[in-house]
């Protein structure tokens, strides 16, 4: 008998983190292909944000997981969850991106 582990969202761990690395994945990549076409412009303070928006963008990975594939998408009806969850992704991403540069001093 196979035993199986579910968190308190109601998910496998192991989707959760497929699914915290792939939402983290594609704000790593654009922030660091921004960090390393100009080494020159480099500063100390990009660290900070290269931290935190990846951060951000797991949480809204998980996030996307949870509520557009366990939560809400039951039977035929799940275009809507996906667009739901896509869209509060992006809010998660842009709010860690806000929490990043308000904390370095770089967002007016």
């Amino acid at each position: 008998m196979k035993t199986q582990i579910s968190t308190l969202l109601g998910a496998e761990p192991a989707r959760l983190l497929k699914a915290a690395f792939l939402g983290s994945l594609l704000p790593l990549g654009w922030l660091l292909f921004l960090i390393l076409s100009d080494l020159k412009s480099f500063e100390s303070w990009m660290f900070i944000p290269l931290v935190i928006i990846p951060s951000g963008g797991a949480a809204g990975g998980v996030l996307f997981c949870v509520v557009g594939f366990e939560w809400l998408s039951k039977g035929n009806k799940k275009i809507g969850p996906i667009i739901l969850s896509t869209i509060a992704y992006f809010i998660v991403l842009w709010m860690s991106a806000v929490i990043a540069f308000n904390f370095t001093g770089h967002w007016d």
